[in-house]
């Protein structure tokens, strides 16, 4: 109760802080009703997307909302030309003033967990868990009378140049979306990123541009009543608290880069003008005179995804704000006036920590996190703080016109029809949490059912899955590492053979500071180590003694792995002290004994201890048949 009565107050505070500033503009940059019939008075040069950031004109805010003046009076008379219906409109039923999916049933179900779950099948994106609250029932969805004419064209055009497979995967992942559905994605192979990139942020560019459109709806009726002096409408709760709705959360600058390109795909030129362009290249590309080892190396030099993954600038520390009009796409804008958020994990934490709010993540709309198993190799700390200060009420009022607000962010129930887009190589405990305990859309959400084969490992190698006993999670870390010690490596230290040219790999940095520490407690045992805080020097001393035997075991972590993917030679032994996250690591682990002449399949032993709570990893390894089997026992 006292919770309750502290966020009534400081909405009420809210209020009237807003009340105080009537005669400041409503909500970031959008036009007040009484300017949209002002004609602009001077000329103001458009820049081309082709000019260098130093010769952009410097653009004042004065002479930027004149040109919004002028677009947003165009756009209005735009509008009535619509033929999509209000009360069909899956935006308007969605995200409307009264959504009919957003009730006190629906919401308790969501908060108790009280999903029910079927199977479905989503065409090329293939058969999926749907979860909907339990008095909820499916809709039908037509995502080509959804878009809007004017960005679908270029799409379209752009579609039909695509592999078949590819446009029927694009119209399928549009289809899923244009209920409003939260959609995860696992696996999302690189073959088709750049084609899943076009489709998602057409629902992105779909979504910004019918909430611009109905804001200037209803600034056109107010003004008209205003004009007409007769009373305004009340039906005209159109915004959240802040602007920006849509936020995209990405591991690198390179994924920013390849996302700016997806949604520019929909604006072209001339019809749009893309402001900043260069300097957001500048900033998101490599330097100019720069060469990208990976890129450029000869196909087979380094595996697919390392080349996908770190090509590029792969800064992790970033943020930009992204405004839209009429007939512009504009980088670099402040949070406040913008209309999609584009960052990093770790770039958003330190900009919240910073201004010690996050008020511009209040009415999030559509969350897309991509690459999820590249964020879970860096800090899964800071998405989880990202993802507790989505959807809050404002410690501030920025000039929010309450009027406008919808009532369901007054509510505070923003998180609930809040539509999330996640898109993984593969799944992990942290990527099921997230998508279990915090997307809590009660339009129902939609998770891939994914069957995998086994991977392929040289021929002849014995693997032997050793299988540890644990009932309770919170007890499964110090379980693995009582196991470890005290049986599995006691009998490699027993064997002469097996004693020596043995690498551990160990998935969890935690786990790899508990092994290591204990090894320096054993005697007559010399080994090495590689993470992913080893120097350039540290990680040639420790191959080279591993690999001239003057060190018998080497401590590996899968992050050393995943950002370096170094070829390690001397390999006799592999003890795995878990399964790793990513597949082929296990395929090329097995594979390096061989970069040695003269070594046969029967020299090289494969160890991989596992308990029940190891199934994501097993399955993508083992086959999801023969995990099964390695799970219950059998």
């Amino acid at each position: 109760m006292a919770a309750d009565n502290n966020t009534t107050t400081r909405l009420l505070t809210l209020l009237n802080v807003s009340a105080t500033k009537a005669g400041k503009r409503k909500w970031a940059d959008y036009v007040p009703a009484e300017k949209l019939n002002k004609r602009k008075t001077k000329t103001v040069k458009t820049v081309s997307i082709t000019e260098q950031a130093d010769e952009t004109p410097q653009i004042s805010r004065e002479d930027e909302d004149e040109m919004d003046v002028d677009e947003e009076a165009q756009e209005t008379k735009e509008i009535e030309e619509d033929t999509v219906e209000d009360s069909t409109d899956p935006y308007e039923l969605h995200f409307g003033c009264n959504p009919p999916c957003l009730s006190e049933s629906s919401r308790n179900a969501v908060d108790s967990r009280r999903w029910k779950h079927f199977k479905s099948s989503k065409g090329k994106l293939g058969p999926a868990y749907e979860s909907l609250p339990e008095s909820a029932e499916p809709g039908p969805s037509k995502p080509s009378e959804n878009i809007l004419e004017r960005i679908k064209k270029p799409f379209l055009e752009r579609q039909a140049k695509l592999p078949k497979d590819q446009a029927e995967l694009q119209n399928d992942v549009l289809s899923v979306l244009s209920n409003h559905q939260d959609l995860y994605i696992a696996p999302s192979p690189w073959e088709t990123k750049k084609c899943l990139r076009e489709a998602i942020s057409l629902h992105v560019l779909n979504h910004v541009t019918k909430k611009r459109r109905r804001v200037l709806k209803n600034n056109e009726r107010l003004a008209h009543a205003a004009k007409s002096g007769i009373e305004p409408p009340e039906d005209v709760q159109d915004q959240g608290f802040t602007r920006p709705s849509i936020l995209i959360l990405l591991p690198f600058r390179s994924s920013g880069l390849e996302w700016f390109k997806a949604l520019t795909s929909h604006t072209p030129s001339p019809e749009f003008q893309i402001q900043n362009q260069s300097r957001f290249v500048a900033e998101y590309g490599l330097p100019p005179d720069a060469i990208d080892k990976l890129a450029s190396a000869e196909p087979g030099t380094y595996p697919m995804d390392h080349v996908e993954t770190f090509k590029g600038n792969v800064d992790d520390s970033f943020r930009v704000g992204i405004k839209l009009t009429r007939k512009s796409v504009k980088m670099f804008t402040e949070f406040y006036g913008c209309d999609i958020i584009m960052a990093s994990p770790l770039g958003l934490r330190q900009s919240i920590q910073k201004e010690k709010n996050a008020d511009y993540l209040s009415s999030i709309e559509i969350l897309v996190i991509d690459q999820l198993d590249a964020l879970t190799m860096q800090n899964w700390e800071h998405v989880k703080f990202v993802m507790e200060h989505l959807n809050k009420l404002p410690k501030e009022s920025h000039d929010t016109d309450f009027s406008r607000t919808k009532p369901w962010y007054l509510d505070g129930h923003a998180e609930y029809l809040r539509q999330s887009v996640l898109l993984s190589a593969f799944e992990t405990p942290e990527t099921r949490a997230l998508y279990n305990a915090n997307l809590k859309n009660v339009a129902g959400k939609v998770r891939l059912d994914k069957r995998w084969s086994p991977v392929q490992v040289p021929e002849g190698i014995e693997q032997n899955f050793i299988r540890f006993e644990c009932a309770n999670p919170k007890d499964e870390v110090d379980k693995r590492f009582n196991y470890f010690t005290t049986q599995l490596l006691p009998s490699i230290l027993k064997s002469a053979v097996q004693s020596s040219n043995t690498v551990i790999f160990i998935p969890s940095y935690f786990d790899f500071v508990r092994v290591h520490n204990y090894f320096r407690t054993l005697t007559g045992v010399t080994f090495t180590v590689l993470s992913e805080y080893s120097t350039n020097q540290d990680i040639s001393r420790a191959r080279q003694a591993f690999f001239t035997g003057n060190k018998s075991f080497l401590l590996m972590t899968e992050r050393f792995h995943f950002y370096k993917r170094y070829k390690i030679r001397g390999i006799r032994n592999l003890v795995f002290y878990g399964p790793p996250d990513h597949p082929q690591f296990y395929t090329e682990l097995l594979s390096y004994p061989f970069l040695d002449e003269g070594v046969d399949s029967e020299d090289v032993s494969c160890r991989v201890l596992y308990s029940r709570y190891d199934w994501f990893r097993l399955e993508r390894i083992a086959g999801t048949e023969a995990g099964v089997g390695l799970v219950k026992g059998s």
